[in-house]
């Protein structure tokens, strides 16, 4: 099992940085173009307990593949879960904290990942997987320090 874990400051208040990362149809809005990343069911404007959503990405040689992840816990402008359902990793379990802060607002992502074929799972991981997840968190920091 592998962990990515990222903290960032928002320079926004609870509310605005809540009702921004909890509606499901921004999560296109923070992950880079070249993922391929596009929602394919229908979303409401604010997650739910439950909240079953379907993408299509392209994250290896621009090959499309469907991920299904459902929000497994949800406590509003605190935190949010989302699980993978299907896709490519054996599991998935990602974590959003909120926290209010003199000035703004403390985001903290943990993923918890595991990956599937045992040794050539470690070695893709090695060589490609940890370099890309970290890339697309490192972008998102990026973009929402352009927007907030």
């Amino acid at each position: 099992m592998y962990q990515l874990k990222r903290t960032q400051f928002v320079k926004t208040d609870l509310e605005t940085c809540w009702n921004f990362f909890s509606a499901p149809a921004n999560l296109q809005v923070i992950t880079p173009d070249y993922m391929g990343f596009k929602v394919l069911t229908p979303v409401p404007d604010e997650m739910y307990h439950g909240l079953i959503i379907s993408y299509k990405v392209s994250p290896v040689l621009r090959i499309p593949m469907n991920w299904v992840t459902e929000i497994t816990y949800v406590k509003d402008g605190s935190y949010f879960v989302d699980e993978q359902r299907q896709g490519p990793y054996k599991m998935w379990h990602h974590e959003h904290h909120f926290k209010e802060v003199e000035g703004g607002v403390e985001m903290t992502d943990i993923v918890s990942y595991s990956l599937p074929f045992g040794f050539l799972g470690r070695f893709v991981h090695w060589l490609f997987i940890r370099k890309q997840l970290e890339g697309i968190f490192n972008y998102r920091i990026k973009k929402v320090d352009e927007l907030f």
